[in-house]
């Protein structure tokens, strides 16, 4: 793997770590209301951050 992409999962566990290292009740209470969530929803929020990622990786690499 190119070393970016090593950074890049470097910076996605900082980021996952921030919440439940500054705010761990707010971390739970969010993890349960999720837990609430029907199973399209939580597929339509996936969806829609991937195709975020996606549309920031594009604009990225063109400039």
């Amino acid at each position: 793997m190119s070393d970016a992409l090593w950074l890049a999962l470097a910076l996605l566990l900082v980021l996952e770590g921030l919440m439940p290292a500054i705010n761990p009740g707010g971390w739970r209470r969010m993890f349960e209301q999720i837990l609430g969530l029907q199973d399209h929803q939580i597929r339509a929020v996936g969806l829609a951050s991937m195709v975020a990622g996606l549309v920031l990786l594009w604009l990225l690499q063109s400039s």
